[in-house]
């Protein structure tokens, strides 16, 4: 059972062009054959009316006839004679006839002189019926070049049409997954237009659903945010000495479920914030700038696991966009990439310019990303299947948002080699100027 449109429609048509040309190329062929069978009577007629005038009565093959027609004549004489075929036509009335003559079935033409002679215009039935039907095929030649023809327009005509639906289709394969913008129902076909609607419909109730849920994170973590400051701030007022030792660890628990919960807050916070509106701060940032500040920041951690941080190459470089955000970006991925590097690891950057983008290329030494999560590393909350941290997850998709936001690409894969094994992340963005 056929399920695409396109191959039911261009089934359908199809068998309405081969059926409608069978029926009219077996009409075509019936009429040619009957007006040939006409055109050769009427040449037997002619010929016929040309021997009754004439002065020189002879038997024997016409000249100046095809002759591939075998029309001949046969002189009968005055009175019935000679052989039986010849005494049995001479009794026949004048006009057209189909007898038997010299042992084969003919189409014969009986005529009578005025002087009451008689002849006999004859044609073999079987070289009628052969020329008729070649004549017949030759008319039937231009319906069957047609029937071709037509399904390669029927083909070209149904592409066409649906070219829109293939093209909206595309749109949106192509879409970004936060991107719940209208489609253009102006200049589109009129069949697919509400088609169109009821899609505009749905994406609508998306993007109010989505803002809903921002809204709602948003709102949970700000109001959260100030009883566990508040909690952060008395955990740390209180006094170690006035505890028991036993004590001592569980506070110290405390206080890193309270810096985690602070952490995950504030995440939540910035995913909230690209999630809405883009920003309206947009300026030329210098790209090594920030990568240079953001290592000179963790340097001191870095360091004290003995882990290389540092640049393979760094070149001036600008952007256009938010600093808050491409700080955000930078920190985020230097900061994995330290905390996931065993010690006495590396950690190379590279901030390059190449084909008008601007390239961050972060490298480590860690363990990488399992083959079956690298596609799925930027989303919420995920951290994999070998977590590793007091992260929530979030980091990778708050970088995610702001890449795609400024026009840009982001790229996780794992390096296996000789000389280095590890994560390389690659961050592309457009080059300003």
């Amino acid at each position: 059972m056929l399920t695409s449109l396109r191959g039911r429609l261009f089934l359908g048509l199809t068998v309405i062009i081969v059926l409608t040309g069978a029926v009219g190329g077996t009409f075509a062929y019936l009429w040619a054959y009957s007006e040939a069978i006409e055109m050769q009577d009427s040449a037997l007629v002619q010929i016929g009316s040309f021997a009754l005038s004439a002065s020189i009565r002879q038997s024997g093959p016409v000249n100046g006839v095809d002759a591939d027609s075998e029309i001949a004549i046969a002189e009968l004489g005055s009175v019935p004679r000679g052989a039986v075929e010849e005494r049995r036509l001479w009794g026949l009335k004048d006009g057209l006839h189909n007898d038997v003559y010299q042992g084969q079935p003919v189409r014969i033409l009986l005529r009578t002189r005025p002087d009451g002679s008689r002849f006999a215009v004859t044609q073999r039935t079987d070289i009628r019926s052969e020329l008729a039907g070649d004549m017949a095929v030759r008319t039937l030649l231009p319906i069957a070049a047609l029937v071709p023809c037509l399904l390669l327009v029927t083909a070209w005509v149904i592409e066409r049409s649906f070219r829109p639906m293939l093209r909206l289709a595309g749109d949106l394969d192509t879409r970004k997954p936060d991107d719940v913008g209208m489609l253009a129902v102006i200049g589109a076909p009129r069949e697919l237009q509400p088609f169109l609607g009821s899609i505009n419909g749905l994406l609508d109730r998306m993007r109010a659903m989505m803002e809903q849920q921002r809204h709602f994170i948003a709102d949970a973590a700000h109001e959260l945010r100030t009883p566990i400051t508040a909690l952060s701030l008395q955990a740390e007022n209180l006094d170690v000495r006035d505890m028991p030792p036993a004590m001592h660890d569980r506070l110290d628990a405390l206080k890193s479920g309270m810096r985690r919960t602070k952490h995950l807050l504030e995440q939540l916070l910035a995913l909230a914030r690209q999630d809405a509106a883009p920003s309206a701060v947009s300026e030329v940032v210098q790209l090594d700038m920030i990568a240079k500040g953001v290592v000179a920041d963790l340097l001191p951690e870095a360091a004290s696991r003995e882990i290389d941080l540092g640049f393979t190459m760094v070149e001036p470089l600008a952007v256009d966009g938010d600093p808050l955000a491409l700080m955000s970006v930078m920190r985020n991925l230097v900061e994995n990439a330290v905390k996931f590097t065993p010690d006495g690891g590396s950690v190379d950057l590279g901030v390059y310019r190449a084909d008008g983008m601007a390239v961050v290329q972060i490298e480590d030494s860690g363990p990488g990303i399992a083959p079956q999560d690298l596609d799925r590393i930027c989303e919420p909350f995920f951290r994999g299947r070998q977590p590793g941290g007091d992260g929530s997850g979030l980091g990778l998709s708050i970088v995610r948002r702001i890449v795609d936001r400024g026009g840009g690409a982001i790229h996780f894969e794992n390096m296996a080699g000789a000389e280095r094994s590890g994560l390389r992340v690659t961050v592309k963005l457009p080059a300003a100027g």
